[in-house]
């Protein structure tokens, strides 16, 4: 028993070592940049226009929160990634189930889905300004499509690829279509999907931040659009940093899910 203590206890130390060494690995870059950014503005190597001061960046950021600005900004950007992904993801994965698993769907749109994906999403902005204007729709109906295509086409690939016997099995025990792909084909298909749901969902946070900066009345984009316009740079870098921090944090959050998944198959 203690010699299988140790061991555990050995083991237990091994992997806090790991967790100790991949951790400061990466907060060491971030660090980094940081040091140097604080170096470089001290040396005053750039003026205060054109390289901020981490201090006055840290202030503007504390400001906009003490005004509610950067709540604002921030309910309306998130607001339209999660409308547009939720309607784009859940519209493209029954796409994708009836197009992999209806020959007849498949044959009809085959090339308009094709040509469609090719269509690049800024292409689409003056096209959807000219119609819907600048309001909430444009925004939202560019997310969707941001988020459609992506995922439809990870979901056909994961149903085409579930195994023939699964689905000859379901038609023997003649299954409806609803528990067929209850049982069969959501539990095959689920790490691929959790997958490309997060490659989705970041995209859309990218594409919705550039709309933003190019035409929209709020949002972390526009806000950043507005302190250029205003010369206030520090208000341009707090949206720098809350973009990447929301975008890291979608990522890694649905990058954990899909570990749980691919741990869940696996068992």
């Amino acid at each position: 028993m203690e010699l299988t203590s140790g061991r555990i206890s050995w083991h237990g130390i091994n992997l806090f070592k790991k967790i100790n060494v991949y951790w400061l690995i990466s907060c060491a870059s971030p660090l980094i940049l940081f040091f140097v950014w604080y170096v470089a503005c001290r040396l005053q190597l750039f003026p205060d226009q054109i390289l901020v001061p981490p201090e006055n960046v840290w202030l503007s950021f504390i400001n906009l929160i003490q005004s509610g600005e950067l709540y604002l900004h921030l309910k309306d950007s998130l607001f339209r990634l999660f409308a547009g992904f939720s309607i784009g993801a859940t519209a493209a994965i029954a796409f994708g189930i009836v197009y992999a698993t209806n020959r007849h769907v498949k044959d009809y749109f085959s090339l308009i889905f094709n040509v469609l994906y090719q269509i690049p999403i800024f292409v689409l902005i003056p096209i959807f300004i000219l119609i819907f204007g600048i309001g909430e729709t444009f925004k939202i109906l560019l997310i969707i499509k941001a988020c459609f295509f992506p995922v439809a086409l990870a979901m056909i690939e994961a149903v085409e690829g579930v195994p023939k016997q699964y689905m000859e099995l379901s038609q023997v025990y003649q299954l409806k279509l609803k528990n067929r792909v209850k049982y069969i084909i959501l539990p095959s298909v689920m790490p691929p999907l959790i997958s490309s749901l997060r490659i989705a969902l970041g995209r859309a946070w990218l594409i919705l931040v550039a709309v933003e900066l190019l035409a929209a009345g709020t949002g972390i984009g526009q806000m950043m659009e507005l302190g250029r316009q205003m010369l206030r740079l520090d208000i341009v870098m707090v949206g720098v940093f809350i973009t990447g921090l929301i975008g890291f944090v979608l990522d890694k959050s649905l990058r954990q899910v899909e570990q749980r998944f691919i741990q869940y198959k696996q068992q």
